[in-house]
């Protein structure tokens, strides 16, 4: 029976309060390392120091300095893009912060002959740790006293077999008591803990790679290599041969490489990220870097645990086979009772108790507890006999039919014994009378996440600590089907083990270091890995995957180090992720066309300029003008489209292909609409600038037309709108010297209009004759989960 004071009724005392000062001041304390979060500080120097805020912010300077306010429009996108990466990274620490306040545990020591609690980081070496049920290991340790003291480590090798605590055996920090009571003395502190050196893991903090952002800065990489010739050239261009003021030939000059930048497709890109990880935190997902919802857009295999992924913690039963001429009946009854003589049962023992069954509470005579040694324990009735319930390794009597099939679970027997049981009674005889399966309790949402995954093409892998045979029949209930379940504890190197991930998808005995190895190899062979986890032993394959995904209710260090928190712990979350980052990436990537586009024509016209020593045809409220209808607004609603296959690398290569021969005819229609409106009489540099604009932004609304195919009426509509929003400024008056237009002359319409529909129709045949052929269908749909 468990007592109140475990520690002082073994006859334990503990340290003295001078001995834990002493401890303390010799730095012999239980202070883990600080979890792997970058500070504020850190977080605001990679959001501000971003070669994005260094072009544009350069740009804006300048603009500041010669031109009027209307001018410097281009530069809210960089204050907008840091604020968003930098809020997003501050709410998930705030969130984590928080959940490790709510699951932050305390620890009961044996100080001075009484029990104390203390918090966790409190505890020092040699202290005198009192267990009892439900607790948590803080600290590696010796048990010097155990009352059937029984601790389950599956946080720490995935294995969720409690074993039992005896005296002087060790036991890890980050182990749970389940059953009975006990005091350990700590031998193993702070960074020296078990746990501690597992989670070592987690020790350097590193950045999701992002193909998304790697391919915006390969382009703006580009662009900085060709913006300060091209400003150079610009802007002696426009001194020394076109003859304008320093001011002026300043603004043309930004105006030409500021429109290079494609600041909406990074803007987007946070925006559409942080909508995402929103949408995601209503559903208890906390999403603590943006890139982890591109991520898992990508992500074609999913390792998972079983133990605390899969299952719950509990078990039931789920089979009782009669041995002897037994009814079955009468057999439950004798469960239940056994179940209800034990002061301190196990999950074992308690899923033997059929909640809708009769409570039977039978005298008991005799009683002897389980052992690990024995394997077995035993109970006598006042009028009902005597049992006893074991492992079928422990009965002499027991033989496994050979034909036999698999247990889906643990297998326990049922005995009747002659005479009362002692401690040191043979089992030989003892008579089974009943064979019983009992089997791990599902997560209720375990089965159809897994078949959600499988539907959408991700495999899934299930890498556990347990028995080989236990991990299968747990795979076979959620629907992962092996042709063989791989024990992990027999493949002798890293090859083996690649091997054994290629020709099954269900690994037993598996440890920390090899389910980090297993995710290398399936990076090796190509695939993009998410490993979900909750434990300690789960934190080096959280860190080396592609993405990591923990449960809010597993160890702290998991919650740190991955990407992605379940804060509910449910399982089903996975496919909310899921869904809604194959919607962000796919949507991106179509509207990424739509600034790329900007990107190729501002180049190209920024070259001509300096080439033909004309003035520039813009100045920087144009562009403005221009990307935000027909690539800024409609761009950010088209990223909210519906869902999306799995993403495929080579979002660069698909971007380009399109959006240079687009941009390239963009560039050539409007600087011959410029350069004719410039020839016209009667027509000044204002009017073909407000010439060049007006086909400048034509040319955008068919690029958006084509992007934003197939259309519906609420993508007509779209359109629709953008031009009306082009063709307000030019309407009314006001808006127009706002805007620094003017209206285009007569002569100029009837060239424009052809510059424009052969603009129109060069970029239409690129697209169906060329584009399509190249698989490129961003209004493709798909089914949803």
């Amino acid at each position: 029976m468990v007592v109140p004071d475990a520690g002082a009724s073994a006859g334990l005392s503990g340290l003295s309060a001078e001995e834990v000062d002493r401890r303390v001041a010799e730095g012999r304390v239980n202070r883990a390392p600080p979890a792997p979060a970058r500070t504020l500080l850190q977080i605001l120097r990679a959001n501000v120091l971003t070669r994005f805020n260094a072009i544009l912010g350069a740009l804006v300077v300048v603009v500041m300095i010669v031109g009027p306010a209307q001018d410097e429009l281009f530069g809210l996108v960089l204050v907008a893009n840091t604020a968003i990466g930098t809020a997003q990274e501050l709410r998930a620490r705030h969130a984590l912060r928080r959940l490790a306040l709510l699951t932050a545990e305390r620890a009961i020591v044996l100080r001075d002959g009484r029990e104390q609690p203390v918090a966790v980081e409190d505890v020092v070496e040699d202290d005198v740790v009192v267990l009892r049920a439900g607790d948590q290991v803080v600290v590696d340790g010796e048990v010097l006293a155990s009352d059937g003291l029984e601790l389950d480590e599956s946080l720490l090798t995935g294995e969720g077999e409690p074993i039992a605590a005896v005296a002087g055996s060790p036991v890890r920090s980050g182990s749970t008591a389940v059953t009975g009571a006990g005091a350990i003395r700590a031998t193993g502190v702070g960074p020296a803990s078990y746990a501690a050196t597992l989670a070592h893991e987690a020790a350097r903090f590193s950045l999701l790679r992002s193909e998304l952002q790697r391919g915006t800065n390969d382009i703006l990489r580009m662009i900085t290599w060709v913006m300060v010739p091209t400003a150079v050239a610009l802007l002696l261009t426009e001194l020394l041969r076109v003859h304008q003021g320093v001011a002026e030939a300043l603004r043309g000059s930004v105006a030409g490489v500021a429109a290079m930048v494609p600041e909406g497709l990074v803007l987007l890109t946070s925006v559409s990220f942080a909508l995402g990880a929103l949408r995601l935190a209503r559903r208890r997902v906390l999403v603590q870097e943006l890139a982890a919802v591109e991520a898992l857009a990508r992500v074609d295999v999913v390792c998972c645990d079983k133990t605390g992924t899969l299952t719950s913690p509990g078990m039931h039963l789920v089979e009782v086979t009669p041995l002897e001429a037994e009814d079955e009946g009468e057999l439950r009854r004798v469960l239940h009772a056994l179940a209800a003589a034990d002061p301190a049962p196990n999950a074992s023992m308690r899923a033997l108790a059929d909640p809708g069954g009769p409570a039977e509470s039978w005298p008991v005579r005799a009683r002897v507890p389980f052992s690990s040694a024995r394997r077995w324990s035993a109970v006598a009735f006042e009028g009902h006999g005597a049992w006893v319930l074991g492992a079928p390794e422990a009965f002499p009597r027991y033989r496994e039919e050979p034909d036999a099939a698999a247990p889906a679970g643990r297998v326990l027997l049922l005995g009747s014994a002659p005479s009362d049981p002692g401690p040191e009674m043979s089992l030989s005889s003892v008579t089974p009378v009943a064979r019983l399966v009992l089997a791990e309790e599902l997560r209720p949402d375990a089965a159809s996440t897994v078949r959600y995954l499988l539907d959408q093409g991700v495999r899934v892998k299930i890498l556990s600590g347990d028995a080989p045979a236990t991990v299968a029949a747990v795979a076979e209930r959620v629907g992962v089907v092996a042709a063989e379940a791989v024990d992990a504890a027999r493949l002798a190197d890293q090859a083996a083990l690649a091997e054994a991930l290629r020709r099954s998808d269900v690994l037993g005995r598996i440890r920390p270091d090899q389910k980090r190895a297993a995710i290398e190899a399936l990076q090796r062979d190509g695939h993009v890995v998410a490993m979900i986890g909750d434990g300690v032993n789960d934190v080096p394959a959280l860190k080396r995957a592609d993405l990591g995904i923990a449960m809010g209710s597993g160890a702290a260090s998991a919650r740190a180090v991955a990407r992605v928190v379940l804060l509910d712990s449910a399982f089903s979350g996975v496919p909310a992720i899921l869904s809604e980052a194959r919607r962000v990436v796919a949507n991106i990537e179509r509207v990424a066309r739509l600034f790329v586009v900007k990107t190729v024509y501002a180049a190209l016209l920024a070259l001509v300029v300096a080439v033909a020593a004309v003035p520039f045809p813009f100045f920087p409220r144009h562009l403005t003008l221009v990307s935000t209808f027909t690539i800024g607004l409609p761009g950010l609603l088209l990223a909210l489209g519906a869902a999306a296959p799995r993403a495929a690398p080579g979002f660069v290569g698909r971007v380009l292909a399109f959006s240079v021969p687009a941009g390239t005819v963009a560039a050539a229609a409007t600087f011959a609409v410029f350069a004719i409106a410039r020839s016209v009489d009667g027509a000044d540099l204002a009017s073909a600038r407000s010439s060049a604009t007006l086909v400048l932004a034509g040319i955008g609304l068919w690029v958006l037309l084509v992007v934003a195919s197939p259309l519906n009426s609420a993508r007509i509509l779209l359109v629709l709108a953008m031009a009306a929003g082009v063709a307000a400024p030019f309407a009314l008056a006001p808006a127009r010297s706002l805007a620094g237009l003017a209206l285009p002359p007569a002569g100029v319409l009837a060239p424009a209009t052809a510059c424009l529909g052969a603009a129109v129709a060069s970029i239409g045949l690129w697209w169906t004759l060329v584009a399509r052929r190249a698989g490129f269908r961003p209004g493709r749909r798909v089914r949803s989960g």
